[in-house]
């Protein structure tokens, strides 16, 4: 008898994985085309390009893209200033597979999405064209049968259930009742518990203790192969070593060599610097992300003693922004911190403090923070974040300026991705955090001068 969704056990993954893929060519591999989700950027996709290179896939052949207002929709159907629409992340995506279909000479890519951008995938599959020119497909933590299903809670929301958009993406394509399109080769990636998204109880979506009907399987399609990863979160189901592990599996039949990356004896940096708002040099047009260039901003990067923050030397590199927000390509060294130092008008001063880039990237993409009204009582403002994973105060090591439970970190559950202090005093120091044996340090910036500190995690 058939289930609507079938799951695999992680422990029996790799002979599974391996029977249920039909491997991509050992010779020049074919394209992907990495898709973020909701409010997200390309740069999410760093550690697992890393991972890709590292194994042998071609740099050439990695393409990760940002999609212009990254934001869904509260109503699929009716306009929103600063929001996109299914339809319009599906023609975003049609263009940039085009794109990438010409530029290399192939004939097919394989897409590789998370969260939202899962629907963006599924709904350029199978409604505009992408069955002819798509291998394969890896979904993680897609809600593809929503993160609600509540009858008369936001329906017209691409992330309910109820919405016309999923009923039309998950009705049968065949006898068997299959959720995905034929013709291609689908693998989900889910968490068994974790996933702030799939999740019973209405918690992590502002209703707490209400169900939310939708199960902890809600990423899995029939149709496709199913794994479910033990414990991770939400973003930890494409980002993490786990999930690389699963797609490569699942793309080539094999084992990964490598599921960490291999260092290069120097690096390259380059990528994007975006602001916020539906015009980037507006602060009145929002604080939202838009993925958009932030023309007018500078730039500076300097190498920091690990061990304390401090500046080794003048700015290793300076440049001013211009039109396309394009920085670099910066000639870094790999065993060496550095400091981005991002300043633009209508945003603080933001410096950026990020471990040693073991590869060289093309999404080292940068932002500017804005100062909230509720923060400005602080002499200076620390940020710890972790933008490929949630802070899980029950599973993880962590400590933050001498705090072993982060503030604002729930002490169960993964479900907030950064942290923040503020010092009542802006007398520069040192300031450290660490997560799972991963340690960034910092320095303070005082307030009164528009400065703020960002510990961000390579992870």
């Amino acid at each position: 008898m058939h289930t609507r969704r079938h799951l695999i056990a992680l422990g029996c993954a790799t002979a599974l994985l391996a029977a249920c893929s039909t491997a991509v060519p050992t010779g020049e591999r074919p394209p992907i085309v990495f898709v973020h989700g909701n409010g997200e950027s390309a740069a999410l996709w760093q550690t697992t390009i890393w991972r890709f290179e590292s194994n042998g896939w071609q740099r050439d052949r990695l393409f990760a893209v940002d999609q212009p207002f990254p934001l869904a929709r509260d109503d699929d159907g009716v306009a929103q200033p600063g929001r996109s629409s299914t339809a319009e992340s599906m023609a975003f995506l049609k263009a940039e597979v085009e794109r990438v279909l010409k530029s290399t000479g192939a004939t097919q890519v394989v897409l590789i999405g998370n969260s939202r951008g899962g629907n963006t995938i599924r709904n350029y599959v199978q409604n505009g064209g992408g069955d002819r020119v798509v291998s394969h497909v890896v979904l993680g933590g897609n809600p593809a049968h929503g993160i609600w299903a509540v009858k008369g809670r936001a329906e017209g929301s691409e992330f309910s259930g109820l919405s016309a958009f999923l009923q039309r993406l998950n009705a049968p394509k065949n006898a068997e009742g299959h959720e995905v399109t034929p013709g291609v080769k689908w693998l989900t990636l889910r968490s068994d518990n974790n996933d702030k998204y799939a999740q019973p109880d209405g918690l992590w979506i502002g209703s707490k203790g209400q169900p939310t009907l939708i199960g902890f399987d809600g990423p899995a399609l029939k149709g496709a192969t199913n794994l479910v990863l033990p414990r991770v979160d939400h973003r930890e189901t494409s980002f993490s070593p786990a999930a690389f592990e699963a797609t490569w599996r699942f793309l080539t039949g094999e084992a990964p060599r490598t599921l960490q990356p291999i260092p290069e004896d120097s690096v390259a940096l380059s990528g994007k610097v975006t602001g916020l708002g539906l015009d980037p040099t507006n602060p009145a047009s929002g604080n939202f992300p838009d993925n958009l260039p932030l023309a007018g901003a500078r730039l500076a990067v300097f190498a920091v003693d690990p061990a304390s923050g401090i500046r080794r030397g003048p700015a290793a590199w300076e440049q001013a922004i211009g039109t396309d927000g394009r920085w670099g390509p910066f000639a870094g060294r790999p065993d060496t911190a550095y400091e981005f130092v991002l300043a633009a008008p209508g945003y603080a001063t933001t410096h950026i403090y990020r471990n040693a880039f073991p590869r060289s990237s093309g999404i080292v993409q940068l932002r500017p923070e804005r100062i909230a009204e509720a923060d400005r009582d602080a002499r200076a403002l620390v940020i710890f974040t972790r933008p490929r994973g949630y802070f899980d105060a029950e599973r993880d090591r962590m400590r933050f300026d001498g705090q072993s439970t982060p503030p604002g970190v729930p002490p169960k559950g993964a479900g907030v991705s950064s942290s923040k202090i503020k010092l009542g005093s802006d007398a520069p120091r040192p300031v450290e955090a660490e997560f799972n044996g991963e340690r960034v340090v910092g320095r303070t910036w005082p307030l009164a001068q528009g400065e703020v500190s960002v510990l961000e995690l390579t992870d």
